[in-house]
């Protein structure tokens, strides 16, 4: 029996990494093709006076297609902007100096934009670390790094971020709630600058293979969803109200307490444990009371 030979493993495709491509001055080739390109026309045109014609047309004819080679090799680079040169499937680096450059007429030049651009992601609706719907959206602001891994490493580069940013936008939205109820816990409304720096780097991990830099990402959008949101309004009013009466009792009993200190310390009056519960008493009706009181003036003696 004859042993089965082991299958092949595919090796995996090496990464592809911007480097800088060969390219001639632009605008000395030009001056070439259009004085190749007269040449050319000129043998056409004297064949006729001249015996053995067709050496000339023959010549003419080379002539003129040098010059087209020469022109079809010319490629424009603006600014903010790089053309990555393929040679028969094969990337031969990248043109990123703005002018007229000249390349292999053969190689294709594919356009890559390099200038800043923005990506809004469309409104999601999400649920928080703690269930609730909520309804997110971000802008992204992205730039082209490595144009051979934007063309080569994934395909649609700008659709690939798009996805991957949509993918990070409802990850951070499911990973926290989106206010915190202790007081402690990082949350959405809260937290909004760190969640958004975190943000940033989760979007800009994710678009490391395109050969993308993140420069910044923002919330825009940040609310419950409808179905909740009444609901949601009326635990966030009466959490205020709360921390409200909180405040406010804690500052009355501090003023109490001063008070009471003030007339011991000062002898100005005597008050019994009966006596200065009932002060107490009023003093925290009126400085917790949300209207004001009416004041009673006492014309006999502190204990009738």
């Amino acid at each position: 029996m004859t042993a089965e030979a082991p299958v092949s493993q595919g090796l995996a495709p090496r990464p592809v990494n911007e480097s800088v491509a060969w390219s001639a001055p632009g605008v000395r080739t030009l001056v070439a093709g259009v004085v190749t390109a007269l040449a050319g026309i000129a043998l056409l045109a004297v064949h006729s006076a001249v015996s053995g014609a067709w050496i000339l047309i023959a010549a003419g004819i080379v002539v003129l297609i040098l010059a087209a080679l020469l022109f079809s090799g010319l490629t424009a680079v603006v600014v903010q902007e790089a053309r990555v040169v393929q040679l028969f499937g094969r990337y031969r680096g990248t043109i990123r100096d703005p002018g007229l450059h000249w390349v292999n007429p053969f190689a294709r030049r594919l356009r890559v934009s390099t200038r800043i651009r923005n990506h809004e992601t469309a409104v999601a609706k999400v649920n928080d670390a703690d269930g609730n719907p909520i309804e997110i959206a971000a802008v992204v602001v992205w730039q082209v790094r490595d144009t051979a891994k934007a063309i080569y490493a994934v395909d649609e580069y700008p659709k690939f971020i798009a996805i991957q940013t949509e993918a990070a936008v409802r990850h951070t939205a499911s990973s926290y709630p989106y206010t915190s109820l202790d007081g402690h816990t990082l949350s959405l409304r809260d937290n909004a600058e760190e969640i958004t720096q975190r943000l940033s780097a989760e979007i800009a991990e994710r678009v490391r293979p395109a050969g993308v830099q993140i420069v910044e990402s923002r919330l825009t959008r940040l609310s419950y969803a409808a179905e909740i949101a009444q609901a949601m309004l009326r635990q966030q009013q009466a959490s205020a109200v709360v921390g409200a009466r909180q405040r406010i009792v804690e500052g009355a009993v501090g003023m109490v307490q001063l008070a009471l200190q003030r007339l011991e310390q000062e002898g100005v009056v005597e008050l019994d444990e009966e006596r200065k519960a009932a002060m107490v008493s009023n003093l925290l009706v009126v400085l917790c009371s949300e209207q004001a009181t009416q004041q009673v003036v006492n014309t006999g003696s502190l204990y009738q």
